[in-house]
């Protein structure tokens, strides 16, 4: 990137939506109930990490400073979109599914209010892999990334979840990049978090596992004391 560009970027670790985005002085907020002072004044909407902070002007939202930093860093490295129009659609379309159609499936995996919702949200998150697996197919081409020989748009897009794709069979018995039943993405997982840039940033899975538990405590207290309210 461009000397003398200041950037900071405001984030919590277990965030997937950070993950995507650890490159840059990064400052952490306690917790996403504790809203810090520059989060508040930085992305005072919606009050929520990820934001990048460049030169003064914040960013907001993991996808928007993702095509923020293809822009505005244009020619200091790989671009993450290709320069294709149709090719750049296809990265925005498989993007969009993972943030808009996966991850509110495998959520429901983890918070539905009955065994029924829980072994539903299971096999769908089972079959939106199935999906990812088609996609990494048709865009990668044989190659090891969905961006083709390095890694670009979608890769980031999804690699921000590998923490918790790691940590799912244990905190949900459920293992999404299954060598069987999608190899394709098992391979690729491995070969992302491989990644140098992207291996140090990964959390451990034991970290997340304890997180994930302590947030599943969290919201089964909240929701016995909406019950005793009512």
């Amino acid at each position: 990137m461009a000397g003398g560009d200041d950037l900071k970027l405001l984030g919590l670790w277990s965030s997937p939506f950070v993950l995507r985005l650890r490159a840059y002085e990064y400052i952490e907020e306690e917790a996403l109930t504790n809203k810090g002072e520059l989060l508040l004044k930085y992305n005072p909407v919606h009050k929520k990490v990820p934001v990048l902070i460049h030169n003064g002007k914040p960013i907001c939202e993991s996808r928007v400073i993702l095509q923020y930093i293809d822009e505005a860093f244009a020619g200091t490295g790989p671009s993450l979109l290709p320069a294709d129009p149709y090719e750049r659609a296809i990265a925005r379309f498989w993007a969009a599914y993972i943030d808009d159609t996966m991850l509110p499936v495998w959520n429901k995996s983890s918070t539905g209010k009955t065994e029924e919702e829980i072994a539903e949200g299971k096999k769908q998150s089972l079959a939106t892999a199935e999906v990812l697996e088609g996609a990494l197919r048709d865009c990668g081409k044989g190659k090891p990334f969905f961006g083709g020989d390095s890694a670009g748009y979608v890769d980031v897009e999804l690699g921000g979840l590998l923490g918790w794709v790691r940590a799912s069979d244990e905190l949900h018995g459920v293992k999404p990049f299954d060598p069987e039943r999608t190899p394709l993405l098992a391979a690729w997982s491995e070969r992302f978090g491989a990644l140098e840039a992207v291996e140090p940033v990964v959390p451990e899975v034991s970290r997340v596992v304890e997180f994930g538990k302590t947030m599943w405590k969290a919201r089964l207290a909240a929701a016995a004391a909406a019950g005793a309210s009512n």
